[in-house]
């Protein structure tokens, strides 16, 4: 698996300010579009995210960092209460599930108190196609997930996860193989 670069962002800048003001209100009318109008929640997805596949389809209370970071491919599904803090980049294969209360972060800080609240990291997460992820899961900074595999509802994904794996538990560990 590929080493990933840090990316470093200080917090409270103008610029990061104004693009996390956008990703929240697209996010605040995501949330409170009619659950019968689908067609607009797509088009906010759309106008949102980096990019899109076909037939994206994400339940209510969904929330992000800035929105441009994350690209999913066709036939995406998030359950609700998923949050995607993307202060670097999410990319998210085809045919990919996602359950409900699922934490995807790339964003991290010091582990040095000074100043610890005014900067931050974070590294890119990679999902592969037909990944399914459980409820209540959390994927770290970094991580990428092969395609094919299964993450365990509950699971707190601290390690790469292989193709064609279930993992579970926390820190998630391969259970076997598919």
């Amino acid at each position: 698996m590929e080493n990933k670069e840090k990316i470093y962002y200080e917090r409270g800048t103008e610029e990061l300010r104004t693009k996390n003001i956008r990703a929240h209100k697209l996010v605040q009318e995501f949330n409170n579009c009619p659950v019968e109008d689908s067609k607009r929640k797509e088009e906010i997805i759309k106008e949102l995210f980096g990019s899109v596949g076909a037939n994206p389809s994400i339940e209510h209370n969904f929330h992000c960092d800035l929105g441009y970071n994350i690209h999913v491919g066709d036939h995406f599904y998030a359950g609700y209460n998923c949050t995607i803090l993307d202060m670097a980049e999410v990319r998210i294969g085809d045919n990919c599930m996602i359950g409900p209360n699922v934490g995807l972060y790339t964003a991290g800080h010091s582990i040095e108190p000074k100043d610890r609240n005014k900067s931050g990291y974070a590294i890119p997460i990679k999902i592969g196609n037909d990944v399914w992820i459980g409820g209540s899961c959390v994927i770290l900074p970094g991580i990428t997930v092969g395609d094919n595999s299964i993450i365990a509802a509950g699971s707190v994904v601290t390690k790469n996860v292989p193709t064609n794996s279930i993992v579970a538990g926390n820190p998630a560990k391969i259970l076997k193989n598919i």
